[in-house]
């Protein structure tokens, strides 16, 4: 082949999306000592200068969890999830499953990812809690802070990519697990996988059910996904994927106002496929991809009054496509270039209970939104100094243009630390129910916005046995959407602000080869008045594994976090948790295990009025082939 054909392959990679740039660092697989991680779609989370989390396979697979949420909250410094019983998170009014990340996070201002394909309602604008499972699922990144830059809005206080399953191994293997516990509860989960050559393809599903810890509160979760890739050649490759939930769940609402016959019928699918290129010299791809959903909802009623006349529903889409190419011209440099383009809106009206067929309440919208991006890094000294700067411009149709910069530098002093430091711009674009739907609707509405301020330290002692790490962080919030009362009337503006500051310490240490423990405290301070973001928030873990057998004990302890009591008291409290497993040695492996959450039989309320469960218990069995 001419020598220069992969440079000319590059270049019409990149002209086919000229004149703006996206972000692809590196290369899709970079050995980084402790683990090899593989990166999302756009860039390696290890080369930008931002703090970020992985959790492994490995440790979805510990905490016994179908849903990731709860993994989230255990594993990551600085993030929390709201809660409102033992199972599902719902959507609509009362719904849980919120995610904050340094305080940041209402109003979907979090961004959750499959592959890099975004996900939330195209309608409301809201995430879906209750889709993030773990079926399917190999890896998951968190960047703690503004992702914007690469992923546009509703990334403002970070992102969350969830990184799917891929046979590596020739042949055929699976898995199947059984769960079954406290509330009826019962989780199965069926994965397969097949590698031939070129080809390889993955198959998975979930199901979950339980009555609920609380009278009215039962749930239940389908969850379908397959996946298949091609290497095309050497350099080439191509890929679909389609992951479709079903879900139902009643909400029996709060202590203080109880509901009766409210309950959300939820179908989500997404779809993608896409095509990378990977050569010495540059790579990157082009993908497209589809979230779509259907909610039906019934708003319930208090005891003793008579039930709501009709449902509500709505159908939703956010579709779009990405290219990207990332080239290395020269030493210890990075360029990267691309563009997005994303088409999102959908569909709500109400149907009469008694005669479906009469509609009211219809309406129908949708916002397009294209963007440009632009990302350099370039290394200095032997590496040990990399400076990272990037740029995006974002035109949507109901709010016009916004620039989102981003720049920061990572400093090596030595082989077995780092330091970054880095300024970052976020925004979330008004969503559709903020600009049209209901009273306080308002067209004229602009994005929100943060700036984001961050050090961070990393440093492995003892041949990587013993990690240590710290980040400070300082955020300024601007633009917020508030709704207030104009000439009388509620209206949404941008009229809000905040300033969250605080910083994040953890550790981890292998103690033997079959020991290792590990801890993180974050500390927030904010002058809002942001529910469920808590002032301190530790997590403790030891891990030990003798023989067959593993034992793992987990500890979580929040202080002074606000969850929407009226007099203003903030809750506390702490949670003891055990898993427990013994794999018999056989040529089908079969691991038994049991996970007992809340030893201490804690009384606690995440949300205000809706009591979490005390001590549950989970055992199951699980085959791999």
């Amino acid at each position: 082949m001419n020598p220069n054909t992969p440079l000319l392959l590059c270049g019409m990679s990149l002209l086919s999306i000229f004149p703006t740039f996206a972000s692809d660092t590196a290369k899709d697989t970079l050995n980084l000592q402790e683990l090899v991680v593989t990166a999302p779609l756009k860039t390696n989370p290890d080369l930008i200068p931002l703090n970020v989390t992985q959790i492994t396979s490995e440790q979805i697979d510990k905490s016994g969890e179908s849903s990731l949420l709860p993994v989230l909250v255990s594993k990551v410094p600085g993030l929390f999830v709201t809660e409102r019983g033992f199972a599902g998170y719902g959507v609509s009014g009362g719904s849980a499953g919120e995610v904050n990340i340094r305080g940041v996070g209402q109003g979907n201002k979090v961004l959750f990812m499959i592959d890099g394909q975004p996900q939330w309602a195209g309608v409301f604008g809201h995430s879906l809690a209750d889709t993030y499972v773990a079926n399917g699922i190999e890896k998951v990144e968190v960047v703690k802070g503004p992702s914007s830059l690469l992923y546009g809005s509703n990334a403002m206080g970070g992102s969350i990519n969830l990184v799917t399953h891929s046979q590596n191994k020739d042949g055929l293997t699976g898995r199947a697990r059984a769960m079954f516990g406290s509330f009826s509860t019962q989780k199965f989960a069926l994965s397969s996988g097949y590698k031939k050559g070129k080809f390889s393809a993955t198959l998975s599903g979930q199901l979950d059910r339980s009555n609920g810890n609380r009278e009215r509160s039962a749930f239940w979760l389908a969850n379908e996904f397959a996946q298949v890739k091609y290497a095309v050649s050497k350099n080439w490759s191509l890929a679909g994927m389609v992951d479709m939930t079903q879900s139902y769940a009643q909400n029996p609402g709060t202590l203080q106002d109880p509901l009766e016959n409210m309950w959300t019928d939820i179908f989500r699918g997404s779809g993608g496929v896409y095509v990378k290129n990977t050569y010495d010299i540059c790579d990157g791809g082009i993908q497209g991809y589809i979230n779509w959903g259907r909610h039906n909802v019934d708003d319930g009623n208090a005891p003793g009054t008579t039930p709501k006349d009709y449902l509500f529903h709505s159908t939703d889409y956010n579709m779009g496509f990405t290219a990207y190419e990332s080239l290395y011209l020269w030493n210890a440099n990075i360029l990267s270039a691309g563009i997005d383009f994303q088409h999102w809106g959908g569909h709500i009206w109400n149907t009469d209970k008694a005669d479906s067929s009469v509609r009211s309440s219809e309406a129908w919208h949708h916002v397009n939104e294209v963007a440009g991006y632009v990302m350099m890094q370039q290394g200095f000294v032997h590496d040990i100094l990399n400076v990272n700067a990037g740029v995006r411009l974002q035109h949507g149709s109901t709010y016009g243009n916004i620039w989102v910069p981003q720049a920061g530098i990572i400093i090596k002093p030595g082989y077995n630390s780092q330091i970054k430091a880095s300024f970052s711009k976020g925004f979330r674009a008004p969503n559709i129910r903020e600009l049209y739907l209901y009273p306080p609707a308002n067209a004229d509405l602009k994005p929100e916005y943060m700036l984001n301020y961050e050090i961070s330290y990393r440093q492995h002692l003892l041949n990587y046995k013993l990690m240590l790490g710290a980040a400070i962080f300082y955020i300024d919030g601007k633009n917020m959407i508030q709704t207030v009362r104009v000439d009388g009337r509620p209206k949404n503006v941008n009229t809000g602000k905040f300033h969250n500051k605080g910083f994040e310490l953890e550790a981890s240490y292998l103690i033997l080869d079959n020991l290792q423990a590990g801890a993180s405290w974050s500390y927030l301070h904010t002058d809002s008045d942001n529910l469920y973001s808590p002032k301190n928030k530790f997590n403790a873990e030891v891990t030990y594994s003798p023989g067959n057998f593993a034992f793992t004990l987990e500890e979580m302890s929040i202080w002074s976090m606000k969850n929407g009591n009226p007099s203003g008291a903030t809750e506390s409290y702490s949670l003891l948790n055990l898993r427990a497993a013994y794999t018999f040695s056989s040529k089908v492996p079969v691991t038994l295990s049991i996970k007992v959450d809340n030893i201490t039989n804690n009384h606690y309320e995440i949300i205000y009025g809706c009591p979490m469960p005390g001590t549950t218990l989970m055992g199951g069995v699980e085959f791999k082939f």
